[in-house]
């Protein structure tokens, strides 16, 4: 059976696939140019785009607002006829002035998440951009509905659905995650598309639901198509190709990554993560890690005089290959990943084994 194709709104692509936003610096608009090109959706992760970039100096705030405008130019540069995103988490300090500066370069879609995106319809309504929230759980995708619906006449243009099994920050509390069989994705989807119901019927359009968190291959792609999904997002797999952002001692440590290598983290910004155990994990977990001066104020969740470390350079300096300095983020099927491929050679391999298992 051929794989369907995903609709949000007047937007189509031809494989029903979004590409995981990754920060800091992993999928920018190599990646992300190069998933749209291969008929998928790519996003980039607006978080610290600038931080690789010494030009900027000290100028933080201003350097992330010019560095989404060059990423966002270079992607469409790169993908004219592709579908872009941008993710932006909602705890960021400039949440509000980076969904502006997206919508402004003309972006597809917002897809947000680590936080109810609750105010996102009042940048996008009367834009041909797309508001897309990230949930983990029905109960969450009725707030956001019920809240857009009320305040701005507006629902969603599509929801992502995240899984307990996904890497980087994480929507569960850290014992939900010790105890994944009562959030299973495959009975979270189902919910989720049960709960957009109303709205669909209110507003006369479709809310394409995508499952997200754990998903490796086309089997899994095909398993949540037949769940009711619209399509799916996947990040862990990206990283792997030739065409990521991250250095090449970045991907390697996912090529090498062994089952038990995956861990579960207390990051600095107050919410679990999943990520790949390395030395620097192992020096915070035993305190011997000391809290840093904080240089970028990023996150509104985050204490800097209580955090071990700063995150954010932890994850710059993982992304240029400094793992001894900081770590990799990763989903629970890491593992996995036995090879650096190209992007269209990876999408191919899913549509082949998705229209297979259909």
């Amino acid at each position: 059976m051929k794989l369907p194709s995903l609709k949000i709104g007047n937007l189509e692509a031809r494989i029903p696939i979004i590409q995981g936003g990754m920060g800091v610096g992993i999928s920018m608009s190599g990646l992300a140019s190069a998933v749209a090109n291969a008929g998928g959706i790519g996003v980039i992760s607006g978080l610290h785009l600038s931080l690789s970039d010494p030009k900027w100096g000290i100028n933080i705030r201003k350097a992330n607002i010019e560095a989404l405008r060059a990423e966002i130019r270079k992607a469409y540069k790169l993908a004219p006829n592709g579908i872009i995103g941008v993710n932006i988490l909602v705890a960021i300090t400039e949440y509000a002035t980076m969904v502006k500066t997206a919508i402004e370069e003309g972006i597809d879609m917002i897809i947000s998440g680590a936080g109810l995106p609750l105010n996102l319809p009042e940048f996008v309504k009367g834009t041909q951009t797309k508001a897309v929230p990230i949930v983990s759980s029905a109960k969450a995708a009725s707030v956001i509905c019920k809240s857009w619906d009320k305040k701005h006449g507006y629902c969603p243009d599509a929801v992502v659905v995240e899984g307990p099994l996904a890497g980087g920050h994480l929507g569960f509390k850290r014992e939900e995650l010790e105890n994944i069989d009562e959030h299973r994705l495959e009975d979270v989807v189902p919910e989720v598309i049960e709960a957009v119901k109303p709205y669909e019927e209110k507003y006369g359009r479709k809310i394409p639901v995508i499952a997200a968190g754990g998903i490796f291959d086309g089997k899994d792609i095909a398993k949540f198509l037949k769940l009711g999904a619209s399509g799916v997002q996947m990040a862990t797999r990206f990283v792997a190709t030739y065409e990521c952002d991250a250095s090449l001692e970045f991907k390697q440590a996912y090529v090498n990554a062994k089952k038990d290598d995956v861990i579960i983290i207390n990051s600095p910004v107050g919410m679990p993560g999943r990520a790949i155990r390395n030395g620097f994990l192992e020096d915070v977990k035993k305190s011997q890690k000391t809290p840093d001066f904080c240089k970028y104020n990023c996150l509104r969740t985050c204490i800097p005089e209580k955090a071990p470390y700063c995150i954010a350079q932890a994850l710059l300096n993982a992304q240029k290959g400094n793992l001894d300095e900081g770590f990799a983020f990763c989903g629970q099927n890491v593992y996995r990943v036995d090879k650096i491929v190209h992007v269209s050679d990876l999408m191919d391999e899913l549509v082949k084994e998705a229209e297979e298992n259909l």
